[in-house]
């Protein structure tokens, strides 16, 4: 029918999935049906396989296409004749004469290149069993979390402190790395809409770790909990307590790598978050500098250069400049994180946004992951960008 299917996939030591999906080249940001033939050829291409090697033997339960596609990079590019889309912006395939086709072509190329390769074909299947098992396993755990009420809206974690409305159009939450700077927090903030959430060092990286791990994670537990919306299957926007949730940590390498670690949970876990613009980060001040009288505080070193020409005429040597590095936000007192960080009408807030979801899951991936080269690589590429502070 004039139909042609060209797919390339290939599994990795990951537990996430990507699957691009390209009808007459456009990239189809929802799938379609392409996308759902190829994952039901796929699971059916690989169930077939196993069970005819007898690799399932140890396994208790079933594996899902979930499962056999834990780490799959793949994409489908199809090209026919008068597509059918869900919409302008083409994001959606709706045509289903291209089922048939992509069935035959992976059970024509899937299983005899499965047949060829035992080797690989193996070490599929023993991933699988593996993604099965830890599926099992994150299952028990989130009814064990649940039946605790951790991630029960109306169960809200012992060290938040909440505000005071209940209308998550004008709350916001910050997470705040420390108990120290959580205290400063709690006394500077504005309780009518404004709740603080402590976060006891790094939390875990998401990126390395299996679902029955991160549910066992106290620090990612409590943000799952004080956000309200649920997670994977049970995540529901509409939850959200918070319009905005907002990442306060120290300005330092430190408070970047804690940034990093939030991040990569909301990205993998609660995407939906970003997308909706939801996530923030806030900006405290690197400075403050005083000059006689004048006070101010610098953000970036070019503000504090700034100051210094301004006042005095580029001369750090000056008696009457006087300079405060602040190390971390605990250093500060109530008021002051209050009008440099907190306040509405005078803070810097960063949007996270996803501009385009496959770079960023690239670089999460590089920055995050286990393949340690490309992080070096990167490290080596743009370290003469980094401002770090002694």
């Amino acid at each position: 029918e004039g139909v042609t299917v060209d797919i390339a996939l290939q599994w990795t030591n990951d537990y996430h999935e990507m699957l691009l999906c390209f009808a007459n080249n456009i990239r189809n940001r929802d799938g379609g049906t392409h996308e759902t033939a190829f994952k039901q050829s796929l699971t059916r291409v690989i169930n077939n396989y196993a069970n005819q090697q007898n690799l399932l033997k140890n396994l208790k339960g079933t594996i899902s296409g979930e499962d056999i596609r834990e780490g799959l990079v793949a994409i489908v590019s199809i090209k026919l004749p008068n597509p059918t889309f869900s919409n302008q912006t083409k994001d959606k395939l709706l045509n289903s004469n291209i089922t048939p086709c992509i069935a035959q072509a992976m059970q024509q190329c899937i299983a005899q290149w499965l047949e060829e390769s035992p080797n690989e074909a193996k070490g599929i299947v023993e991933k699988t069993v593996r993604s099965a098992q830890a599926r099992e396993a994150a299952r028990k755990a989130r009814e064990n979390v649940y039946r605790k009420g951790a991630l029960d809206s109306m169960s809200l974690p012992g060290k938040l402190s909440d505000c005071n409305s209940k209308n998550p159009d004008e709350c916001e939450v910050f997470l705040v790395e420390g108990d120290s700077a959580g205290g400063t927090a709690k006394s500077g903030r504005d309780s009518k809409f404004q709740a603080i959430l402590p976060l006891r060092g790094k939390i875990l990286n998401v990126e390395k770790a299996r679902f029955e791990r991160i549910l066992d994670s106290e620090s990612v537990n409590i943000i799952f909990s004080a956000l309200g919306t649920g997670i994977g299957d049970d995540f529901k926007l509409e939850k959200l307590r918070y319009n905005r949730i907002i990442i306060m940590t120290d300005a330092d390498v430190d408070g970047s790598h804690i940034d990093t670690l939030i991040m990569t949970l909301f990205f993998r876990f609660m995407p939906k978050v970003i997308q909706e613009g939801h996530l923030y980060i806030a900006t405290p001040p690197l400075y403050q500098c005083t000059y006689n009288n004048v006070k101010e505080y610098c953000y970036t070193e070019e503000d504090r250069q700034r100051f210094v020409d301004t006042y005095c005429n580029g001369n750090t040597e000056d008696s009457r400049l006087h300079t405060q590095r602040y190390k971390g936000l605990g250093e500060m007192n109530p008021e002051q994180l209050w009008d440099t960080t907190m306040n509405p009408e005078t803070r810097l807030l960063k949007q996270v946004t996803i501009q385009n979801a496959a770079r960023a899951d690239e670089i999460f991936s590089m920055l995050m992951g286990d393949d340690v080269e490309p992080r070096r690589q990167f490290i080596e590429e743009n370290a003469t960008y980094a401002n770090i502070d002694a």
